[in-house]
């Protein structure tokens, strides 16, 4: 089956503390949990999916005792959401509520948006401009 902009993607990324890092993306930002599961056996690890139900992509988060990588982001892992205008005031409160700590990610991200780090470190924008691909 070829590649389209259809093809399903996941973002995974393991996290300390599922139920903080839940908290931030689900009571914070607004996406659903479409999937949770408990390690079932060795090698295998705690999860939550979440994104909005009918939508291309689901960002996967692990955890758990048998965590064998611990969260490493970089000031580059960014997860931006194009807004197409200024950030809701009642989602910027949700968000610091949630767990979520305001950072600068650089001249660039902070003229165009708010940036949060979630409670793993892993940062998001609100990007205030319009996504355009050309």
């Amino acid at each position: 089956m070829p590649l389209t902009a259809d093809t399903h993607v996941r973002l995974a990324r393991p996290s300390q503390d599922l139920a903080a890092a839940e908290r931030f993306w689900a009571d914070g930002l607004g996406l659903d949990v479409l999937y949770r599961g408990a390690a079932d056996g060795p090698g295998e690890h705690d999860l939550v999916m979440l994104g909005w139900p009918g939508a291309a992509w689901h960002l996967e988060l692990v955890g758990g005792e048998h965590l064998i990588v611990a969260p490493s982001p970089t000031a580059e892992d960014l997860f931006v959401l194009y807004l197409d205008g200024p950030a809701d005031d009642d989602l910027v409160a949700r968000l610091e509520r949630a767990g979520g700590t305001r950072v600068s990610a650089g001249p660039y991200w902070d003229r165009w948006g708010i940036t949060f780090a979630d409670p793993d470190g892993y940062r998001l924008v609100l990007c205030t401009r319009a996504w355009s691909n050309g």
